[in-house]
């Protein structure tokens, strides 16, 4: 199996080095780069399954480069770098389309499950694509106007087709099992990230605001519902834009 390519964007190059050693009993293969100059130009040559991403980098920051790598290349998964004390820098990075985060200074085996879980969410993805020419005999669900396609890994709102990241497809898929049930911040993290992790539930939070974002330019507005004190649930009945 050919190993996984990672891109490593950090400024420092004593933590880029102790990066690459902590990932060194992962199969990948990685590259480094200083700025997200630099950066651009590798992910325009080469597919990259995992970008680990610093946010203050020069120039360019790793919130603006974050944005681009969403905007061009969906597939690839983010994973920022952040200080301790850089909450908003986390919940905005989070909102421009980041998979996960963690803090530095972190500890390898934390970072390794990280990176793990994002790239299997990748390979599920792969996966299903390379199928694609199957969708016809594909298992799918149907709520009200939602129509979601497991071996595409696609969704559809009223026949228009969502422009969903890995992550957001699976949360959306997790709901849609499950409609009209409610999960807790901590439920969903276990669920669809795949880690137990307190303290992370600005994760949740930003991936089902940009779920909701994109729905609602299609009418279909708080499908996913906040049950104050208690977590989200899916309703079915706001999946109809007619």
């Amino acid at each position: 199996m050919r190993p996984e390519k990672l891109l490593i964007v950090e400024d420092d190059k004593t933590i880029r080095q102790l990066i690459t050693t902590q990932l060194t009993s992962l199969n990948l293969h990685i590259d480094e780069t200083a700025s997200a100059e630099a950066a651009i130009k590798k992910l325009a040559n080469q597919s990259y399954g995992l970008v680990l991403l610093d946010i203050n980098l020069p120039q360019m920051d790793g919130l603006s480069l974050c944005r681009k790598i969403k905007e061009h290349y969906p597939q690839t998964a983010v994973i920022l770098l952040t200080a301790l004390s850089s909450d908003m820098d986390r919940v905005i990075g989070l909102e421009m389309g980041a998979d996960d985060y963690i803090c530095k200074p972190f500890f390898a085996r934390e970072l390794q499950a990280r990176i793990k879980t994002q790239l299997r969410h990748r390979a599920q993805l792969l996966i299903a694509q390379s199928t694609n020419e199957q969708a016809h005999n594909a298992e799918s669900i149907q709520l009200g106007d939602l129509h979601i396609e497991f071996s595409s890994h696609q969704a559809f709102l009223a026949n228009q087709a969502i422009n969903l990241t890995a992550t957001e497809f699976d949360l959306l898929v997790y709901f849609a099992k499950h409609p009209n049930h409610v999960f807790s911040r901590q439920q969903l993290l276990d669920h669809v990230w795949g880690y137990q992790h307190c303290g992370y539930e600005h994760t949740v939070n930003s991936h089902i605001n940009r779920l909701r974002s994109k729905f609602e330019q299609y009418h279909a507005n708080n499908f996913i519902e906040t049950v104050w004190g208690v977590g989200y649930k899916l309703n079915p009945s706001q999946l109809s834009t007619h």
